[in-house]
């Protein structure tokens, strides 16, 4: 159980991008990943995350579609090709992010020799459909 100054430390250390362990063995340094301000976020009074995972294999292609809001992609394995409305496709490597703007049309797909695997995070307003036609 932590005293009262080990979690005033805790949060401090969060403030500036460090965890304490629950043992006291020293300090985990968080690592960022990706930071990008954006707009289209939902304002309703709840919203609800959503976390997915998606594997296209070589070959699959994703319907036309949009966003009502930003999508964060991380891609863990291969590569996928963003294919977004009036910009030249934008192609994500494994180990790297890419935030899929709100409104926006666009196709994805897996133009490599190997699955293209990632992991997808996002906010909606609740039971909001993922994606919409476009």
């Amino acid at each position: 159980m932590h005293e009262k100054s080990d979690v005033g430390t805790m949060i401090a250390a969060l403030t500036v991008g460090v965890t304490r362990s629950a043992q006291d063995a020293g300090l985990a340094k968080l690592t960022p990943l990706h930071r990008e301000t954006v707009a289209g976020m939902p304002t309703s009074s709840e919203q609800e995350i959503r976390v997915l995972f998606a594997t296209l294999l070589p070959g699959d292609v994703t319907p036309h579609h949009s966003h009502r809001h930003p999508v964060t992609v991380y891609m863990l394995e291969g590569v996928f090709t963003l294919k977004l409305a009036d910009r030249e496709p934008v192609h994500i490597a494994a180990g790297h992010v890419f935030v899929e703007p709100a409104g926006i049309a666009m196709t994805g797909a897996n133009e490599g020799e190997v699955p293209a695997r990632m992991a997808l995070f996002y906010v909606c307003d609740p039971d909001e459909p993922f994606a919409d036609p476009a």
